[in-house]
Order: structure tokens, then C-alpha cells, then sequence
């Protein structure tokens, strides 16, 4: 399904070239996976264990990541969408696809919000 390509933000990325990626791949929305402790995120596998897998291959660490949905054209809080199968861990207190911790919630948006830019 995918025509973008997986890879990491490091670096901030315009909501243009992310809205571009939408539409190449469902239309409206990016799959993406945060890593909490490093800032970074991935962006433009068809599904999150994708790309769960390329920053576990970069170094990230399973318990960092969170996956999301990304609709860029939308504004405010609602064009991120905390809702993803890895995101099921009863172990850290998280049962269902949800982000269910506010401060992590937060922290995720901060980490979107410095690598997705209106520029």
C-alpha cells in the first residue's frame, strides 16, 4: 500500500510533505511510532509495527514507543489520534490501544509538535 518511504524524524518535517505522505498512503492519515525517551519518530509504514521495528533496529528501547495516527490536515488536538495495537501493555499500565497516561499523552505531543512543522 505504502509508496512513502519508512524512516525516522530526527529532524522537523512541514506538515505540507507530511500531508503528502498521507495521501500516497490512506489518504488523510500517517501511521506513526514515538519514541518517548529519544524525541524521535517514524513515519510511512503501512502499519505501526513497522516502524516499530526500524527504530528498535536504531536503538530505541520497546517500552519507549507509542503509536499514533497522524492527520494533518487537520488542526488543534484532535489530528493526533493515540490509537494503536502496540500500545496494549499491561504491563506498564496501559490495557488497551489508547495512550491511556496524560503525561505521556503530553509528551508525545511535544516530541510531534517540535518534529512537525507549519512552515
Amino acid at each position: 500500500m505504502s509508496d512513502a518511504p519508512l524512516r525516522i524524524l530526527r529532524e522537523p518535517l512541514a506538515r505540507d510533505e507530511l500531508a503528502s505522505i498521507a495521501a500516497v498512503q490512506f489518504g488523510d492519515m500517517v501511521k506513526a511510532v514515538v519514541d518517548v525517551a529519544l524525541g524521535t519518530m517514524a513515519i510511512g509504514g503501512d502499519m505501526h509495527a513497522d516502524e516499530e521495528a526500524i527504530l528498535l533496529d536504531a536503538g530505541s528501547r520497546q517500552g519507549d514507543l507509542w503509536g499514533i495516527n497522524l492527520y494533518p490536515g487537520e488542526r488543534g488536538d484532535g489530528w493526533i489520534e493515540f490509537d494503536s495495537m502496540i500500545n496494549v501493555r499491561p504491563a506498564q499500565g496501559n490495557r488497551g490501544r489508547d495512550v491511556e497516561d496524560e503525561s505521556l499523552r503530553l509528551s508525545i505531543r511535544r516530541i510531534v509538535a517540535a518534529l512537525v512543522t507549519d512552515a
